[in-house]
C-alpha cells in the first residue's frame, strides 16, 4: 500500500482535518527516515506507511494511525519525543513512546531486554489501548517480510509471535491479525508442516466448493421461506487451526470438521436463533458440537452460534450464525469498540470497559513485580491461557485460566475474601480446595473472620499468577520478621554446609551488593524472600561467595609460586598437545584426572612412584597436600599439531529447572563442534538444576567458546569446571 492508497482509504470514514494532519505526519516521517532502507532493500518509509495502512483497515482514529506513521522515528532516528510532543501534541507522543523500545538502560541478557520491552508496552496498552494496536499492526507488517530477515532471526521472531503477539491479538478479538499472524509463523516454524497441509486443501479445493455451494443454497433457499435476509458465505480456512487441531488433538486432515463451514450473517438476535431454528431442523445436529456465544461471549466480546450438522451428503457442515455487529467485532475486535471510547454512547463504553477488566490486572502486576521476565510469565499464564466461565452465586460471570480452583475464585472476586477462605461450594456441594473449575460451575466460597490466612500449599494449588501472587503479598506483610530470621537461618546454613564460616561472608558491605543485585532495596528484603520461597538460599549464597572463591584460587596459585626450585609455565600462547618435562628424556608422562589439565593451562609435574610424572594444574588443590615439594618438576606444553589431540574436561551446569535446558545446552556444546563424553543432571526442589558434562576439547580456547556458548541460555546460572579435592 503506497501513502496515496492510504489517504483514499482513510478519507471514507475520516474528516478533511484529519487528513491534512495525518499528511504533515507522513511528510516528517519521510524527512526522518530520509537515507534508511529495510532489509528488503526497500526504503524505510514503506514500513511506517504499511503499518498505519493496517491500522486504516481497522479504521482507526486520526491519532492512532498518526501514531503509526512515526512509531519508529524516536527509535531509529535523531527525533526525540520532546520533538513529537511539540510537532503533534501529547497523545501522539504517549503512543510513540508506548511502542518504543527501551534501549538506554543495561541488561544482564538479551532475554531480560526483550521482557523489559514487553512489559513496557503491556503497561502502555493498559493505559491507553492504541498502543497495541499500534504494535499489532508493526508485527504483522515485519512477519509479511519475515523472508528477508537471517534464518535465526526468522525462528526467534516467529516463535515469539505464537507465544505473545496471536494470543494478544486474540485476546483482544481481532481474529483478522490473528490469523494471519500464527499462519506466517508456522511457515517459518515448521514449512513441512504449512506446506503439507496447503496441498491437502488444494486437493480437495473443487469437492470442497461444490460441497459449500450446495449447502449454501439450500440455507438460501431454507430462509427464503421464512422471509430472513441474510448473507451466506463458506468460511475461510486458517492453516494453524487445521495444525493446531492435528497435532494436538490427534485428528487426521479429513476428520476436521470446520473444513466445511458456512457463516450466516442476519439482521438481529431474534433472527439468529430463528436461523438456528431452520437449520436444525432440516438437518440433523452433531451432538456436543453446539456453543452459544451470543449468551455467554467469550473474553474477547466475540459472539456468534456456532453448530456441526450432518450436511448434504452425510458430511459434517459447521455453521456459524452471526448479526452484522457481532461480525464487525470478531474481525476487528477492540477496535470496531474504537468509537465507544470516545464517548459517544456511555452505557456502551460502560459495557465494553467491563468486558475489558483484565487490563487492570497488568498494572497491578506492574505495581506487584519487579523481574521483567516474571512479569510476562504471569502475562502469559493468565492472560494468554485457556478460559473457564464461572458464575456467583448471583449470576455474575467470572472468567478464569483453565484449571483453575476455587481459591483462584475468591482471590479474584477480592483479595480479603481470598485469605480469609476455609472453604467452597460449587453448585451447591462443598468441594476440596484443589476442585478444578469447570465452565457453567456456581461457585460459593466460605470465609471466617478467624482464619489464619493463606497456607503455604494454596501456592501449588492455585492456578492464577493473580491468586498467588496475592497469596506470596500475604506472607510478605503477614510474616515479614519471621520471613526475615528464617531466612537468614537458611543462608548461614548453607554458608556452613559449603564449607564457609557465616561471620566472615555475612559483611555489611558483601550482603548489601548481593541484595542489590537481587533487585532487593535491603538486606531484611532478601532475607525475607529467602523466607517465603521467593528465591533460593543456594542462590544467595552462590552470589555471597564469589569473591571468596576467586581469593582461594588466587591463594593456592600464590603458595605454588613460592615452592622450592619450582617455577611454573604460563602456556596460554601454546597451542600443543604434549607435555615436556625440563631436563628428562622419555619419561612416563600422565595427566591427572583431579584437575584434567589441557594445553593453555598452568601446570606442574610431580614425581609419582612407578607411575611416571604426574601433570597437574598449578590451581590443583592436591598440590598443597603433596608431602615432597622436592618431587615437583617444571613442565612445559609442547609441539604443533593443534587438531590432533582431546582432552577429556569435567565441567558443572547450574540452572533454573525449566521444560527443554537440557536439550538447549546440548545443542549449545554441540555448536560448537565439541564431544559430549559423559552427562547427568539432578535438580532439587528449589527448582535448581545441576548438570555434570564430561567434554572432549582441544585445549583452553577451546573450553572458553563452550563454556561462553552455555552461558549465553537463558536461565542459566553459573558454569565452572570441576575438580576432584
Amino acid at each position: 500500500m503506497n501513502f496515496d492508497q492510504l489517504k483514499e482509504k482513510a478519507g471514507r470514514y475520516l474528516n478533511e482535518s484529519d487528513i491534512r494532519q495525518i499528511e504533515r505526519a507522513y511528510e516528517y516521517a519521510k524527512r526522518a527516515h530520509e537515507g534508511q532502507y529495510r532489509k528488503s532493500g526497500e526504503p524505510y518509509i514503506v514500513h511506517p506507511v504499511e503499518v498505519a495502512g493496517i491500522l486504516v483497515d481497522l479504521e482507526m482514529d486520526a491519532t492512532t494511525i498518526i501514531g503509526g506513521l512515526l512509531h519508529d522515528v524516536v527509535e531509529d532516528t535523531a527525533v526525540t519525543l520532546e520533538d513529537i510532543k511539540n510537532e503533534f501534541g501529547e497523545e501522539v507522543a504517549s503512543l510513540v513512546d508506548g511502542v518504543t523500545k527501551l534501549r538506554h538502560f543495561e541488561y544482564t541478557s538479551k532475554e531480560e531486554q526483550q521482557a523489559e520491552n514487553h512489559r513496557k508496552m503491556f503497561v502502555a496498552m493498559a493505559q491507553d489501548i492504541r498502543c497495541v494496536l499500534i504494535k499489532l499492526a508493526d508485527r504483522l507488517h515485519n512477519m509479511r517480510t519475515l523472508k528477508y530477515m537471517p534464518p535465526d532471526k526468522q525462528v526467534q521472531k516467529a516463535n515469539e509471535t505464537l507465544e505473545i503477539f496471536a494470543p494478544l491479538a486474540n485476546r483482544l478479538g481481532i481474529s483478522t491479525i490473528k490469523w494471519e499472524l500464527e499462519d506466517i509463523a508456522l511457515r517459518f516454524l515448521n514449512p513441512q508442516a504449512y506446506y503439507r497441509i496447503v496441498n491437502l486443501m488444494k486437493r480437495k479445493r473443487k469437492e470442497r466448493e461444490e460441497y459449500i455451494a450446495e449447502a449454501i443454497e439450500t440455507i438460501r433457499k431454507l430462509l427464503k421461506e421464512v422471509n430472513i435476509e441474510a448473507e451466506i458465505y463458506g468460511r475461510p480456512k486458517h492453516i494453524y487451526s487445521i495444525y493446531h487441531k492435528m497435532v494436538h488433538q490427534k485428528k487426521q486432515f479429513n476428520e476436521i470438521y470446520d473444513l466445511l463451514a458456512v457463516r450466516i450473517i442476519v439482521k438481529s438476535i431474534k433472527d439468529c436463533y430463528a436461523v438456528l431454528g431452520i437449520i436444525h431442523t432440516h438437518w440433523k445436529p452433531m451432538p456436543g458440537r453446539f456453543k452459544d456465544y451470543i449468551a455467554m461471549p467469550k473474553a474477547n466480546m466475540y459472539q456468534s452460534l456456532h453448530t456441526t450438522v450432518v450436511g448434504p451428503k452425510g458430511e459434517p457442515l459447521e455453521v456459524q450464525i452471526r448479526t452484522e455487529e457481532m461480525h464487525k467485532v470478531a474481525e476487528y475486535g477492540i477496535a470496531a469498540h474504537w468509537a465507544y471510547k470516545e464517548g459517544k454512547t456511555r452505557n456502551v463504553k460502560d459495557k465494553f470497559e467491563n468486558k475489558l477488566t483484565w487490563f487492570r490486572q497488568i498494572l497491578e502486576w506492574q505495581n506487584e513485580t519487579s523481574n521483567a521476565k516474571e512479569f510476562m510469565e504471569s502475562l502469559k499464564a493468565d492472560l494468554f491461557s485457556d478460559m473457564v466461565f464461572v458464575f456467583t452465586p448471583k449470576g455474575d460471570v467470572i472468567e478464569l485460566p483453565a484449571g483453575s480452583v476455587p481459591i483462584d475464585f475468591a482471590y479474584r472476586i477480592h483479595t480479603e475474601i481470598g485469605n480469609r477462605t476455609i472453604g467452597a461450594k460449587v453448585n451447591g456441594k462443598i468441594v476440596p480446595l484443589d476442585y478444578r473449575l469447570k465452565t457453567g460451575d456456581i461457585v460459593e466460597i466460605m470465609t471466617s473472620k478467624h482464619s489464619y490466612g493463606p497456607s503455604q500449599d494454596w501456592l501449588k494449588i492455585a492456578a492464577s499468577s493473580h491468586a498467588k501472587n496475592k497469596i506470596r503479598q500475604w506472607y510478605k506483610r503477614q510474616r515479614r520478621e519471621e520471613n526475615v530470621v528464617k531466612g537468614r537461618e537458611q543462608i548461614e546454613k548453607e554458608l556452613k554446609a559449603q564449607g564457609y564460616d557465616p561471620k566472615d561472608v555475612l559483611t555489611e558491605d558483601n550482603i548489601a551488593q548481593v541484595a542489590k543485585k537481587f533487585n532487593f532495596s535491603n538486606e531484611d528484603e532478601m532475607y525475607a524472600a529467602v523466607g517465603y520461597n521467593g528465591i533460593t538460599a543456594r542462590q544467595v549464597v552462590t552470589r555471597l561467595t564469589e569473591k571468596f572463591r576467586k581469593e582461594k584460587v588466587e591463594s593456592a596459585e600464590a603458595i605454588l609460586r613460592t615452592l622450592p626450585d619450582v617455577k611454573t609455565f604460563n602456556t596460554r600462547r601454546k597451542t600443543d598437545y604434549g607435555v615436556k618435562v625440563k631436563g628428562v628424556d622419555n619419561v612416563l608422562i600422565r595427566l591427572s584426572k583431579c584437575c584434567n589439565p589441557v594445553p593453555g593451562d598452568e601446570i606442574v609435574g610431580y614425581i609419582t612412584k612407578g607411575r611416571g610424572v604426574s601433570i597437574h594444574r598449578t590451581n590443583c588443590p592436591n598440590i598443597k597436600q603433596l608431602y615432597s615439594k622436592e618431587r615437583l618438576l617444571e613442565v612445559m606444553w609442547e609441539g604443533e599439531n593443534q587438531e590432533s589431540k582431546q582432552y577429556n574436561v569435567d565441567i558443572e551446569i547450574t540452572g533454573f529447572d525449566r521444560s527443554g535446558l537440557l536439550n538447549e545446552v546440548l545443542q549449545a556444546v554441540s555448536e560448537t563442534k565439541t564431544q559430549i563424553n559423559a552427562v547427568s543432571g539432578k535438580a532439587d526442589k528449589n527448582k535448581l538444576a545441576v548438570i555434570h558434562m564430561t567434554i572432549a576439547i582441544h585445549n583452553v580456547n577451546h573450553l572458553v567458546r563452550v563454556v561462553e556458548r552455555i552461558k549465553r541460555i537463558a536461565d542459566i546460572y553459573t558454569v565452572r569446571r570441576v575438580m576432584d579435592a
